[in-house]
């Protein structure tokens, strides 16, 4: 089988070169991801792995998915840490830069000396992996991980395809974000064919527990609409957390749900952990959430990006509003007249 996406001949040979490296390798392959990781990092994680252990190759998946995702992997198939490298071993990062320190969780970079194969859709991704696949353009790493898949000769299954169906409804919205191309739609053919679990993943994704809404009840208290409307602004802190017993995971989600204020163009959640906070960010309409996040020190994708900022809120807020202030601007002057 050859890759979903052959339109790029660069793009193509990247696939190429990853898929080799990682079925030339005979020792364990260590595979990574993002702090904080969301369905597409989790799918990636566990699509590869699955498919690498159907080849007969040992795998180390270490993340430690949030509790709305844990209904996906098998027990003890992911790692949530890794204490020491194996002797031997290949690293692959996925959906993340691996010469990001800060942001690949769950092992020490530092201390790994041996290959590095990177799967990444980040923009700025430096690309100094030993072998490498970043596309900006590609809506989702787990459309990417396929095509590697595919490009080392699995035959998807259906324990392959449903976490990297995960990855791909997570980072296109369910197919309704405009970053959405047509490619998504025959990888999603695809992934379907083989017996992708869609309506079992929606079903899910869509249960929350009861705490869930009860800190909903408390952030939507904080709720800010600013500029005219254009931004929708909510704060969750720890003491909002212990009112309505619930956990800092289950924050991730409201920023998709600020997004869908009326004539909002970019909605912004506060995690609030008194000495730091992070900041998740959402755009449309031309609007840069990586701007704004860039601004702070973090980074992500135009539409989708967040930040941390290692200050109170009251240090970070106004930090965060000039950051907003500079994108609006920046939107204004472009804008045709």
């Amino acid at each position: 089988m050859t890759a979903v996406n052959d339109d790029s001949p660069t793009y193509s040979r990247d696939v190429r070169h990853v898929a080799r490296h990682l079925l030339a390798h005979p020792g364990p392959i260590v595979i990574l991801t993002h702090e904080n990781p969301d369905g597409d990092a989790v799918g990636s994680v566990l699509g590869l792995s699955r498919a690498l252990r159907s080849l007969g190759k040992t795998t180390l998946p270490v993340t430690a998915p949030p509790r709305y995702l844990r209904f996906l992997a098998q027990e003890g198939e992911l790692l949530p840490s890794l204490d020491a490298w194996p002797e031997g071993a290949l690293l692959a990062v996925l959906d993340v830069d691996n010469n990001d320190p800060v942001r690949v969780a769950g092992a020490d970079l530092a201390a790994f000396q041996g290959d590095v194969v990177n799967v990444d859709h980040h923009g700025t991704n430096a690309r100094r992996a030993t072998a490498g696949v970043v596309d900006p353009s590609k809506p989702a790493a787990a459309m990417m991980v396929t095509d590697v898949i595919l490009a080392m000769g699995v035959t998807l299954t259906e324990e392959i395809a449903t976490p990297l169906m995960l990855g791909l409804i997570t980072d296109t919205g369910s197919f309704r974000f405009e970053s959405v191309t047509p490619d998504a739609f025959d990888c999603a053919s695809q992934l379907r064919a083989a017996g992708a679990r869609l309506g079992w993943l929606n079903d899910n994704l869509a249960q929350n527990p009861h705490s869930y809404y009860l800190l909903m009840r408390e952030m939507l208290g904080s709720l800010e609409f600013l500029h005219g409307g254009q931004v929708v602004l909510a704060r969750v802190d720890a003491e909002m957390l212990e009112r309505a017993g619930a956990t800092w995971e289950e924050v991730e989600s409201y920023v998709s749900l600020l997004r869908n204020a009326e004539g909002s163009v970019l909605a912004v959640m506060v995690k609030d952990y008194g000495d730091r906070v992070k900041v998740s960010l959402r755009s449309r309409g031309g609007v840069s959430a990586q701007n704004v996040a860039v601004q702070l020190g973090g980074g992500g994708h135009v539409p989708a990006a967040g930040a941390t900022v290692s200050a109170p809120y009251a240090v970070a807020r106004p930090q965060l509003d000039a950051a907003i202030a500079d994108e609006l601007s920046r939107v204004s002057r472009t804008a045709p007249s």
